[in-house]
């Protein structure tokens, strides 16, 4: 798997002039290899740059603390019943957090030949109890609809620069599909955003400034939901494309597929797997850094190891970016690409 092949750089001077020199034991009994680089004169291990490098804790323990924390299980209750430190276990899901920019990186290599995505929020508490505007906990969501792949989870204040950094990543998906539907419920700043970022110019040869539209092949839709009936002015339609799209665009989209029923229901099952997003309880990220390591290790494992109970399959294999989920071991011998 091409992920977790044979390094072929050096890590300290990014040289591919590199030769395995031998191998070696760790206190396990495994064997590991160290590799030589011509470049800059220095040995380094296989685990260099991975998860692995420099672990001291057994692999199935940590295995066993990091899929229970996925699972719903808080932090303080897993320093109790594993008897771990509160560090170790930030530390370890800080690492596996770092390898959401390989596998993003390495999924966006891919070509698509049309994609669903479903936008919608969640909201949490972070550190206090503050009104949800002022919250760092709101977490926008973009999952495709067919395979169940995660294209981002990104927490913060719900405001402009947020739905922006967000919508960045999409606009890099759009380039690999060649035709991709965002469906979101009432929030118009997705399709007004991505309007921004990746318009094009169309030019008909009409006198006057050339119209702008959304690329070739991408489709917004905002299904407007509430009640209006105290507001002034027009009414809002149900169904809703907030910006023009272009000419070229098959319009194939029915309004009762204008939804984000799959996000929302993954937003719940977020409740359940993450003891910060939990109701009724006091149990809410104490830090807005930690919220997004845990969402980035979740993002992870939920994209490249866990079977998904609809699709039978593994999102990222699902979407064709993998031909089979990844193993804990496989994934914790990938390495950071940075």
């Amino acid at each position: 798997m091409e992920l977790v092949m044979r390094p072929n750089s050096c890590p300290n001077c990014k040289s591919h002039q590199i030769d395995t020199h031998k191998k070696y034991q760790i206190k396990t009994g495994a064997e590991r290899q160290l590799y030589y680089c011509h470049g800059c004169q220095s040995y380094f291990s296989e685990t260099k740059d991975t998860f692995l490098f420099g672990l001291r804790t057994s692999i199935s323990r940590i295995i066993l603390v990091l899929d229970t924390l996925t699972e719903g299980l808080g932090i303080n209750a897993a320093t109790r019943v594993f008897s771990v430190s509160k560090n170790s276990i930030y530390r370890w899901q800080g690492r596996l957090s770092e390898l959401k920019k390989t596998l993003l990186l390495y999924a966006l290599c891919h070509q698509f030949l049309q994609q669903v995505i479903e936008g919608d929020e969640v909201y949490t508490k972070v550190n206090k109890n503050l009104p949800p505007e002022e919250s760092l906990g709101w977490t926008i969501i973009l999952m495709d609809r067919a395979t169940r792949f995660l294209w981002q989870m990104e927490c913060g204040r719900k405001d402009r620069k947020l739905f922006r950094k967000v919508l960045r990543t999409l606009s890099k998906v759009i380039k690999k599909t060649g035709e991709l539907t965002l469906l979101t419920d009432g929030e118009r700043r997705y399709g007004n955003l991505l309007f921004e970022i990746c318009a094009e110019v169309l030019r008909e040869g009409n006198p006057g400034r050339p119209k702008k539209t959304l690329p070739t092949g991408v489709k917004v839709r905002v299904k407007n939901k509430g009640s209006q009936a105290h507001k002034r002015g027009p009414k809002r339609p149900k169904y809703q494309a907030p910006h023009a799209e272009h000419p070229q665009t098959q319009q194939n989209l029915k309004d009762q597929d204008i939804h984000a029923n799959h996000v929302e229901g993954f937003n719940s099952s977020l409740r359940r797997k993450s003891a910060a997003f939990r109701r009724k309880t006091n149990t809410y990220a104490k830090k807005q850094k930690r919220l997004q390591e845990r969402l980035d290790t979740l993002w992870v494992v939920y994209n490249f190891v866990r079977i998904h109970f609809t699709t039978k399959k593994v999102p990222a294999a699902a979407l064709g970016i993998l031909e089979e989920g990844l193993t804990w071991i496989q994934l914790f011998s990938i390495r950071k690409a940075f």
